[in-house]
C-alpha cells in the first residue's frame, strides 16, 4: 500500500470500493465519520431536547389534572419513550467521553454510528406521535386525533 504524508499505510483500495475517491488512513477516515456523525446528531438533538421539555411542562398545567386515564397514560408513555429516544442520542457523545484517549475510534464510529445513532433515529418516531395525539385528542376527540396522528406516522 502507498504510504500517506506521515508515513502511515492507506486504504485506498476500501475508498475505490464505497466510492470515496478519498486517499484517508483509517484514523482520518474515522475523525471525518466522526465528525459527520456529530453534526447529524447535533440536529436531532435540539428537536428532542424541545420536545422532552415541552412534554415535562405538560404536567404542570392546570389542565393535566382534567385528563382521563387514557390521555394520562398515553401522557406517561410519550414521556417515556422520549426520555428513552433523548438517552439514544445522548448516548454516542458520553461513549466518546468514555473511551476518549484510547485509540479506539474507528470502533467507536462504527458501533455509535452503526447502532446508537440508528437506534435514536428509529426510536423518535413513537414520541413525536404520541407528541402529536395527546393535544389532539384533547382538541379534537378520539378518531380525528388517531387519524391525524397516523398520518404524520405516514
Amino acid at each position: 500500500m502507498p504510504a500517506d504524508a506521515e508515513g502511515g499505510e492507506r486504504d485506498s483500495r476500501t475508498d475505490r470500493e464505497h466510492g470515496f475517491g478519498r486517499r484517508e488512513t483509517p484514523e482520518a477516515r474515522a475523525d471525518r465519520r466522526w465528525a459527520e456523525m456529530l453534526q447529524e446528531v447535533r440536529v436531532t438533538q435540539t428537536g428532542a431536547q424541545i420536545l422532552f421539555g415541552f412534554l415535562l411542562s405538560v404536567a404542570s398545567t392546570s389542565r393535566f389534572a382534567q385528563l382521563d386515564g387514557c390521555d394520562k397514560a398515553l401522557y406517561a408513555t410519550t414521556v417515556l419513550l422520549g426520555a428513552l429516544a433523548t438517552g439514544a442520542l445522548v448516548a454516542p457523545v458520553s461513549l466518546h467521553r468514555m473511551l476518549a484517549g484510547h485509540r479506539r475510534k474507528p470502533e467507536l464510529v462504527t458501533m455509535t454510528g452503526g447502532r446508537l445513532v440508528v437506534v435514536a433515529w428509529r426510536s423518535w418516531p413513537p414520541p413525536i406521535v404520541c407528541a402529536v395525539l395527546l393535544p389532539l385528542r384533547v382538541a379534537l376527540g378520539g378518531a380525528w386525533a388517531w387519524g391525524l396522528a397516523a398520518a404524520v406516522l405516514a
